[in-house]
């Protein structure tokens, strides 16, 4: 696994946000994520957090990005799947966030205008692999999850309130709490956007 700063090679057109201190890329990405990061804005808890990893690459338009998450989360709160990232206060992530050893949380949050929520549903903590889609059409965009990466599920439809023609889409992981976990990122893929519009 590479420290920061030794040359590791990164995929073509993205660059880190908040570069972890251990991270290696072989065609796929691992992340060994600092503790105490996270991604939240004020609601409820009323703190701002923009300290988490996250790896982006600028586009332009509509599009569609996926890949698959592998994980072995340890602490309450450590997760890793996709995020779009307009500024600090807009952007929005799905994944699936540890709880304990029985019961994790998959869901979202999205960030508009400096405040957050978060969406969730209940999965069994044994589940270690995901994966995540994002779309964009405008300015709306669906998030999906698979567990085999053909058949995909809704996790939410939602709309970003202030954002441009380019956006930053990607990869992230981190740990809210004292602790640390690893996860490997594979098949990060940008796509024509499939996601049609009803009439």
């Amino acid at each position: 696994m590479g420290r920061r700063g030794e040359n590791q090679i990164l995929p073509d057109g993205f660059f880190w946000h908040n570069e972890p201190d251990n991270f290696s890329f072989d065609g796929s990405l691992t992340i060994q994520t600092n503790p105490k990061t996270d991604y939240w804005q004020k609601t409820h808890y009323g703190f701002t957090r923009n300290d988490g990893h996250s790896l982006l690459k600028e586009v332009v338009g509509d599009f569609a990005f996926s890949s698959q998450f592998k994980f072995s989360p340890n602490n309450l709160y450590d997760q890793c799947g996709i995020i779009i990232v307009a500024d600090d206060e807009n952007w929005a992530k799905v994944s699936i966030e540890y709880e304990n050893s029985q019961i994790s949380r998959l869901g979202s949050v999205v960030t508009n205008l400096g405040f957050s929520d978060w969406a969730t549903t209940d999965i069994s903590s044994q589940i270690n692999s995901m994966h995540y889609r994002v779309s964009r059409r405008g300015d709306d965009f669906l998030f999906e999850n698979s567990c085999d990466g053909e058949n995909w599920l809704q996790v939410r439809i939602f709309h970003m309130h202030s954002v441009g023609k380019s956006i930053c889409a990607g990869v992230y992981a981190c740990s809210p709490s004292d602790g640390s976990f690893e996860c490997r990122i594979s098949n990060m893929q940008f796509y024509d956007n499939s996601w049609q519009k009803e009439i």
